[in-house]
């Protein structure tokens, strides 16, 4: 299948996990296997890898792309969240390392039936795992404004979200909004004229908030992320690679958490809250894309990778 989509900050993630010829590593956000491939082209004989995805199409063109190791690689279909449990079906307890390659991939953005994009006309979809019965058209037509309103400020961080909402709730009251067209279209009539294009195309921000109230994106990040970190061995690392400044915040907090966990006011001379850190930012700032990067790959352009070292 005609899976396109080209992997962000690839080089610098494969350098940040250290390969071990023999080790396990993990892919949480499989997509189209970019990262998958170059990991498994450094495993040994006895190393081994695990993709993870809850894209039936993901799953299809990574399966294809990494036919030549079908000995070492695992696929499943679920989402990263569940990574813990699928490893424990395999009989897996700790990995050498760990990526995730957050946010929507190129190949959701350009399947316009997938209704991902605001740059064409399609159904209101945005489902990342097509099983899931819920679709944007959904929240769209069914939130209350104040909701609306709550997701649009919250996930897109638009100054705009209040008016946003209420102009949404107009426009479904005469006729369910049924495709993203219908949506942009509301989402234009609320912001003055001379603002619409100012800060780039203006449902951006309430597609992105929409899609990431849908599929759960911040809360699964923010719930699992320890859990992750907990599968790693000794010098284990977990590479994450975020899009927008809503996920960088939770990984660069978390991470920090890991690292100095200590909750002990300041003064005192010995810790005596218990809690141990679990290893070390090996990244204080995140590695961004290279000018020549953002170039050939324009929708790297927002992309961070921060990496956590795991000590047992």
């Amino acid at each position: 299948m005609n899976f396109q989509h080209k992997s962000v900050l690839l080089e610098e993630t494969i350098e940040n996990l250290n390969i071990k010829e023999n080790g396990i590593y993990v892919d949480g956000t499989l997509g189209g296997a970019g990262h998958a491939y170059e990991v498994c082209k450094r495993l040994g004989e006895n190393g081994r890898f695990i993709g993870i995805d809850q894209d039936s199409a993901a799953i299809e063109a990574s399966s294809e792309k990494l036919a030549d190791f079908k000995d070492k690689v695992t696929i499943v279909r679920s989402n990263y969240s569940d990574m813990k449990q699928v490893l424990y079906n395999l009989g897996i307890d700790k990995v050498d390392g760990i990526v995730l390659d957050l946010g929507v991939s190129s190949y959701q953005l350009d399947t316009l039936e997938r209704g991902f994009s605001y740059k064409a006309n399609a159904p209101l979809d945005m489902r990342m795992d097509t099983r899931n019965d819920m679709t944007a058209k959904d929240i769209v037509n069914q939130y209350s404004e104040y909701d609306l309103y709550r997701i649009i400020r919250d996930y897109g961080e638009d100054k705009f979200a209040k008016n946003i909402a209420k102009h949404i709730v107009r426009v479904r009251n005469e006729k369910e909004i049924e495709t993203t067209d219908e949506l942009t279209e509301a989402i234009k009539a609320a912001i003055p004229m001379k603002l619409r294009m100012a800060t780039g195309h203006p449902a951006k921000k309430t597609f992105q908030a929409i899609r990431i109230e849908l599929n759960k994106e911040l809360e699964v990040l923010n719930n699992t992320l320890n859990d992750m970190v907990d599968l790693l061995s000794d010098k284990g690392r977990i590479c994450i690679i975020t899009f927008h400044s809503l996920e960088d915040r939770i990984v660069k907090s978390i991470f920090r958490n890991l690292e100095d966990p200590c909750t002990c006011p300041p003064g005192f001379p010995v810790c005596v809250c218990g809690k141990v850190s679990k290893g070390k930012a090996i990244t204080k700032k995140p590695i961004i894309p290279s000018e020549e990067e953002m170039i050939n790959n324009k929708r790297s352009k927002s992309s961070k990778l921060r990496v956590f070292e795991r000590t047992v």
